[in-house]
């Protein structure tokens, strides 16, 4: 099948690849040179570009393909100054075989269509100056080289053969093994089909709560080390597996390719499926446009057969969920959202097919975000795989500032010089202090669902007195804290960050990466806007609404409403969050200054609904994650928090809360 190598397994030798090398560099010029067989040096393509996301080795509408066709897109959204130099096809007709760009390549989403696309195009090797995690994960995964090594660049260059233990250096034993097996699942079925839990070893050193949680789903496997240290690879067992639309699909099609039908399924119970990317493809510029919408319905009926074929648990999408006939109101909306509105409990271990899984480490479980392969691998094996990070510890004293939020805490983390310069890659975010004690879970969830633009593993707050009243105000249960679920005092962390709670401002971060952060005040010219988003699984939880009522009924009863020439979107994480907001009389604000209220779904976000641009000349002020290019459509984003969303939205330009209000006193 064309997820993994062609070779049932890679042990000892040397690899030869094309001489003729693809380097992402900022220059377009450089990049369509190559691709018209040009030839180039990595001398002459510098400075290459940093920070490529998998939103831009294959955009969102590309995920609509799951099988051989992913093999025409690699790299259709990658922006080198203000061009998008290549084009569908590009790649393979070129006959590139290694790929060379900068630093933190493979950023932002979990997708494993990315690094899918580029094996299927005939990319066998990327080299970069430093990886993501997931990204590189999903690529030993399938058979797909990454490397650090720029001293590879010339010596392919000039037609060396490449021994695969310099491809293999530094790498962890497990990863090493994964791909000399070609790929996840060749190994899984190796090695993890009877599989137990390994039983906590005894520990006498200070723990995190991370590795307590980690040492108590641990499994025992011949392949993997008893008490794992930092950068070495283990295999845990999930509480909860969850997936969603855009990887069902794949997930199947290449468990059936690989292992034939009827599968069988480790724990399906523990299994939940979600319908939470597509409920307003129609209403998508990019996939309308693109004539994607079939492929999407095609892509949604593929995950009800699988969940069908195996009787998951799902939650499809809102109009569906409600005209079932065994609920009058089934719940729906985000995955992340619901997994901790539904499921997730402290101390539990959640994998999910999304970066933003880390959103229920907010209640002090570990979750974390993996890649299509490796889900496959769970499915059928109920190993989830997971390198041992190293941990920081994010203590944030002090008060934040009235008008000031989780979201202009994180924005201020990510413009941190340290996080930019990729020190959180790989990482636990473990966030502590008088400021993060003060917070609701929904705020702690925007700290931890964000560790995936911090470039962390997952983020994590101990659970106390108000995860209890979460669980029990919100989900009915009372939860009895152990009491094991904390991090000893003397645990190790690589790096202590000390945060001014009361210092943060409201923030925003320009267009092109979250990392862009500065003060609103700072900003120095008014940014007119066009459109504002309030939503997303970062956004679009009971207290981000709020948030937006709070802003919007003081406008409305002052006569205000949005700018001429601006939308408003406000769209609910869950039909909870929905409920709520029509419990506590929300909905009349938000109609008398004319936003538009939208069911749950991720929507704009991941420039799937409405509330992306649809021209280049378009800016947005939105209250997601992450502000790649293309992310959200063709115009500009900048992040923000959502009072600052909503004031900029009956400002008609970027404006906080309390500027906003000085404008009108």
């Amino acid at each position: 099948m064309p997820f993994e190598s062609p070779s049932s397994a890679i042990h000892s030798g040397a690899l030869r690849f094309h001489p003729r090398i693809l380097f992402l560099s900022q220059s377009p010029d450089s990049v369509e040179a190559v691709l018209r067989g040009d030839a180039m040096t990595l001398a002459q393509a510098a400075p290459l570009r940093d920070d490529v996301s998998t939103d831009e080795i294959t955009p969102l509408p590309i995920l609509t393909h799951y099988d051989e066709k992913l093999g025409r897109y690699p790299y259709t959204g990658f922006k080198a100054g203000d061009r998008l130099p290549i084009a569908p096809g590009a790649v393979a007709a070129a006959g590139i075989e290694v790929v060379v760009a900068g630093r933190r390549y493979g950023k932002g989403s979990s997708r494993e269509h990315s690094p899918t696309a580029e094996k299927l195009a005939g990319v066998r090797l990327v080299i970069a100056e430093s990886f993501e995690r997931i990204y590189r994960q999903n690529a030993d995964n399938i058979g797909l080289f990454t490397s650090t090594d720029m001293g590879l660049v010339d010596r392919i260059a000039a037609g060396e053969a490449i021994a695969l233990e310099e491809l293999l250096a530094g790498r962890d034993a497990l990863a090493a093994a994964i791909v000399r097996s070609g790929g996840l699942l060749r190994f899984g079925q190796a090695h993890l089909r009877t599989v137990q839990a390994g039983g906590a070893p005894a520990h006498t050193r200070p723990r995190t709560l991370f590795e307590k949680i980690v040492a108590r789903h641990a499994l025992a496997t011949a392949a993997t080390p008893a008490a794992p240290r930092v950068g070495e690879g283990l295999f845990v067992r999930a509480d909860w597996r969850f997936i969603h639309e855009y990887y069902t699909a794949m997930a199947a099609h290449m468990l059936h390719a690989s292992l034939g039908r009827p599968l069988a399924l480790q724990a399906p119970e523990s299994v939940i499926v979600f319908e939470d990317h597509t409920s307003y493809v129609e209403e998508s510029p990019a996939h309308v446009r693109g004539g994607l919408v079939p492929n999407v319905q095609r892509m949604v009926e593929a995950q009800r057969a699988f969940v069908a074929e195996y009787g998951l648990r799902a939650h499809r999408t809102l109009t569906e969920a409600e005209a079932l006939q065994d609920s009058a109101r089934a719940a729906a909306g985000i995955s992340h959202a619901m997994v901790a509105e539904h499921y997730a409990l402290p101390g539990q271990l959640v994998a999910g097919t999304d970066s933003h899984t880390p959103h229920s480490g907010a209640l002090g479980c570990v979750a974390f975000g993996v890649g299509t392969t490796d889900m496959a691998n769970a499915l059928v094996t109920g190993a989830v795989r997971l390198t041992m990070p190293a941990a920081l510890l994010v203590r944030c004293d002090g008060r934040l500032a009235p008008g000031v939020t989780a979201k202009d805490l994180v924005l201020h983390l990510l413009a941190l010089p340290f996080i930019r310069a990729g020190g959180g890659v790989g990482k636990v975010f473990e966030f502590c202090g008088a400021a993060v004690q003060a917070l609701s879970i929904d705020e702690r969830a925007t700290l931890t669902n964000m560790t995936a633009e911090l470039g962390g593993l997952t983020g994590i707050v101990a659970p106390d007195e108000e995860t209890r009243r979460f669980l029990r105000e919100r989900r009915g249960v009372d939860f009895r804290i152990e009491d094991w679920m904390h991090s000893d005092p003397d645990a190790d962390y690589a790096q202590v960050l000390e945060i001014d709670g009361a210092a943060v401002a409201p923030m925003v971060a320009a267009p092109g990466d979250p990392g862009n952060g500065r003060p609103l005040a700072e900003v120095a010219a008014p940014v007119r806007i066009d459109i504002a988003y309030g939503g997303s699984c970062t956004a679009g939880k009971r207290e981000d609404f709020r948030h937006y009522h709070e802003v919007l009924r003081w406008a409305a009863d002052r006569g205000l409403r949005v700018a001429p020439g601006v939308w408003l979107y406000l769209q609910f994480g869950t039909t909870a969050v929905r409920d709520h907001c029509i419990a506590a009389g929300y909905m009349d604000a938000f109609e008398r200054v004319g936003a538009r209220l939208l069911q749950p779904s991720c929507g704009a976000c991941g420039n799937c609904g409405p509330g992306g641009s649809e021209r280049a000349d378009q800016v947005t002020v939105s209250a997601i994650n992450r502000n790649f290019p293309g992310r959200g459509g063709p115009g500009s984003v900048w992040l923000a928090s959502p009072p600052t969303v909503a004031a900029s939205a009956i400002a008609g330009e970027l404006l906080s809360f309390e500027q906003l209000q000085a404008r009108h006193r």
